[in-house]
């Protein structure tokens, strides 16, 4: 790790950084890209191709104060069955448009609480998502699930749908943390939905955990790890908790002095990361772990892997399909996000259209940037040689784009074999360096600190 004071110096500690889920990122979307081109891009999808989907559900029994998605709660099931009934309304829409012979690689349950739903809700919601494309060969099926909103009968349920992956927010089992939150959620009964999940076959587990909260010590996120790594988790994502009161009003409950600083956050991280690897888990991007049979880690070995709104991913899919209000789909043309509000986005769809209310359409190097990005996100390095023989680039302009990124990070990047490199001393500064090839404004987006 290179010295604190270095990276004080290169801004580490002050930086506000987008996370490079996508390029551009979400703030540079646009009122231009509306249900028509969503319609025509889904129509272009190649036939007997393969597409991944993503399944919004944005209602929630409780809302933790540290998250910042687009969520609302409900004590009833009333809400739900209606929201249901515009899903199953939107997938028809996406079925008429979709060529034939598409089979889906990833589809992915997301939220939200999908295990809010009943379980005939979800017997159901799976049947329309089968009606409009069957799984292709080795899809993968997640679904993320919260243990204080699980049972039997919903597990029986998504297990006959095709669940083979299942996704559990942990963030802390510090009980002072998770009354900070406002996420109550103990270990016993975490322990007990990944019985129940591994006990239906089930056999792929992911887990997301938080450091940077409030109240958050080495010695409290050591005990979190370790309770997290006796679960046996094939996939670990660190996530470091983004405080944006002024975009998620909630966190507001979140007292900011209760923070750890940006150099008590990197440490926090480290010392995870250091639990993870003595476990024997793969070190995935910046964030992710894996064991040594996971996807991930096999399309990291093999220069595969991805990076997409969920985080690191082995889908070889170009296309992904967001359903339900503010998903976000993502074609070779571009990106498209349907109506954030759940009224505005039913609205839409009961009217027979597609609620997409603002995306954007590559243009320029909007294309070559977003793989120099995700190369450097993905595994710390841009290939030169890739960049200038899929996208054109001169060689010139190309050593033009390396220089300045070594200019703002002088003595870290090296380049050889006409690749850049980040070292493995210096990948706290992964997302900073990435924003160095990022031709956007980004002065009016509040983005997250950069560790």
């Amino acid at each position: 790790m290179i010295p604190k004071s270095q990276l004080a110096k290169l801004g580490l500690f002050d930086a506000k950084v987008p996370r490079y889920t996508s390029y551009p990122t979400a703030p540079q979307f646009s009122n231009d890209v509306g249900p028509d081109t969503f319609a025509t891009w889904i129509s272009q999808i190649p036939e007997d191709g393969s597409i991944s989907l993503y399944v919004h559900v944005p209602f929630c029994r409780r809302l933790c104060w540290f998250c910042a998605c687009r969520t609302q709660g409900t004590q009833s099931e009333a809400p739900v069955r209606v929201y249901l009934e515009t899903l199953k309304s939107e997938l028809l829409l996406l079925k008429r448009q979709l060529p034939q012979g598409v089979t889906l690689s990833r589809l992915h349950w997301g939220g939200g609480t999908p295990t809010l739903l009943s379980p005939a809700m979800i017997a159901e919601l799976a049947g329309a998502i089968a009606d409009v494309a069957p799984f292709g060969p080795d899809a993968e099926f997640s679904v993320e699930i919260d243990p204080n909103e699980l049972d039997a009968p919903r597990l029986d349920a998504l297990a006959a749908a095709g669940m083979n992956r299942a996704s559990i927010g942990v963030q802390d089992f510090d009980d002072a943390i998770q009354k900070t939150i406002g996420r109550i959620q103990g270990y016993d009964i975490t322990r007990e939905a990944v019985d129940m999940i591994r006990d239906r076959g089930v056999a792929s587990l992911n887990a997301d955990i938080l450091f940077g909260l409030p109240h958050q010590t080495q010695a409290r996120m050591t005990e979190s790890v370790q309770k997290l790594l006796s679960l046996n988790p094939d996939r670990v994502a660190l996530y470091g908790y983004a405080h944006v009161p002024w975009m998620a009003k909630r966190q507001q409950l979140i007292r900011s002095e209760a923070l750890p600083t940006p150099q008590e956050r990197l440490a926090l991280f480290e010392t995870a990361r250091k639990l993870f690897l003595w476990d024997h888990y793969s070190e995935i991007g910046i964030d992710h772990f894996a064991t040594k049979q996971d996807g991930l880690t096999r399309a990291q070995q093999m220069g595969r892997l991805r990076r997409n709104f969920q985080g690191y991913t082995d889908d070889t899919s170009d296309v992904l399909i967001g359903i339900g209000a503010s998903s976000i789909s993502r074609f070779p043309q571009g990106f498209a996000q349907n109506a954030p509000a759940t009224s505005a986005h039913t609205g839409k769809i009961r009217a027979g259209s597609f609620s997409t209310s603002r995306g954007h359409q590559f243009g320029g190097q909007d294309a070559m940037r977003a793989r120099m990005i995700e190369s450097l996100m993905c595994d710390f390095r841009v290939d030169g040689s890739e960049i200038t023989r899929r996208f054109g680039i001169g060689q010139s302009d190309l050593n033009q784009m390396f220089d300045k990124a070594q200019q703002e990070f002088p003595g870290i990047l090296t380049v050889e074999d006409n690749s850049l490199f980040i070292p493995q001393e210096a990948r706290a500064l992964t997302r900073m360096v990435a924003r160095s090839f990022d031709a956007y404004d980004l002065s009016k987006a509040g983005h997250s600190s950069a560790i």
